[in-house]
């Protein structure tokens, strides 16, 4: 073990596919203790970065660290203090929840509290006693939380943590990220719900096409997304000098009785120039974040 202070340190983590190129070179550097958003499109290599980290997959170039140990070298080290969520959750469909963990517990050297088990089972709403094959998906992924965060991992690493889970359950599986934070581990998740990463995370990482674009505040990232509007007026009008709004794309026209616009950053300039228009109503809608992300970074690689 060295002395790193970083819980995750990367540089040059290359990982190929066969002939497949999936990560060129990512650098990357998470303090420990802190909540760390792993942000990209479908196929932008966070998954196959995940891996590395674990030493699920083999890297095939670049210096890796996690809690100062090279996970090539001590492997069963670096997962015996790392609580994981893969974003592919595979669970024995035989066992109940309960047993299902008490095995994952078993494995761990019984590292975890029981009674932490049964508390966060009852924060998410997860009943121990049914069978796997008996759970929706939803509950499935409260399993995969569960497992991960029981043992009071140093670190924690989540793949898209909060897919398939209602929005409050949601904002549960957020708040125990909060307090693991608190009480001294280290979080690195993915997700493409902006939102969600705003919420939680000092800092985010963008990957995409397995290279890191950016690692920033998550508001200064979160002032680049993009809104869709759509704006309905009391009568027709000329709605055309709306394009000439700086940031908003007209996306449709209703015949003069409405617009559907694309907006960059902040709206503020566009209801602005709504003002002197008679407006019915006013609808906006926030695309995904890979939508979002694609568009500002071809936008600047123009």
């Amino acid at each position: 073990m060295t002395t790193n202070s970083k819980a995750i340190h990367t540089r040059g983590l290359t990982k190929f596919y066969g002939s497949f190129q999936a990560l060129y070179g990512v650098d990357l550097s998470v303090e420990r203790g802190e909540i760390f958003g792993f942000l990209g499109p479908n196929g932008a290599g966070k998954t196959t970065t995940i891996r590395c980290l674990l030493d699920l997959i083999h890297r095939d170039g670049g210096d890796l660290e996690v809690l100062g140990i090279d996970p090539r070298v001590d492997p069963v080290e670096v997962r015996r203090l790392t609580g994981y969520m893969p974003g592919e959750l595979h669970l024995d469909d035989s066992l109940t929840a309960e047993a299902l963990l008490h095995y994952f517990n078993a494995l761990r050297g019984k590292a975890a509290d029981w009674a932490q088990v049964r508390t966060l089972a009852d924060r998410l709403g997860l009943a121990l006693k049914q069978p796997i094959r008996n759970l929706s998906h939803g509950n499935k992924q409260k399993v995969g939380v569960v497992q991960a965060l029981m043992h009071k991992p140093e670190l924690i690493i989540m793949d898209e943590p909060t897919q398939g889970l209602d929005p409050l359950m949601q904002q549960e599986v957020l708040r125990l990220l909060r307090e693991a934070q608190a009480a001294g581990s280290t979080v690195f998740f993915s997700s493409h719900i902006m939102s969600e990463v705003e919420s939680v995370a000092k800092r985010v990482g963008i990957i995409r096409g397995g290279r890191m674009v950016e690692v920033a505040d998550p508001k200064v990232l979160g002032t680049r997304s993009l809104n869709r509007v759509r704006v309905r007026f009391q009568k027709p009008v000329d709605s055309a000098s709306l394009a000439k709004v700086k940031g908003v794309t007209v996306l449709s026209e209703e015949n003069g009785s409405g617009v559907r616009l694309q907006v960059e950053g902040e709206v503020d300039e566009l209801i602005k120039a709504l003002a002197k228009f008679p407006v019915r109503d006013f609808e906006t809608e926030r695309p995904s974040l890979e939508e979002a992300f694609l568009a500002y970074y071809d936008d600047n690689a123009k």
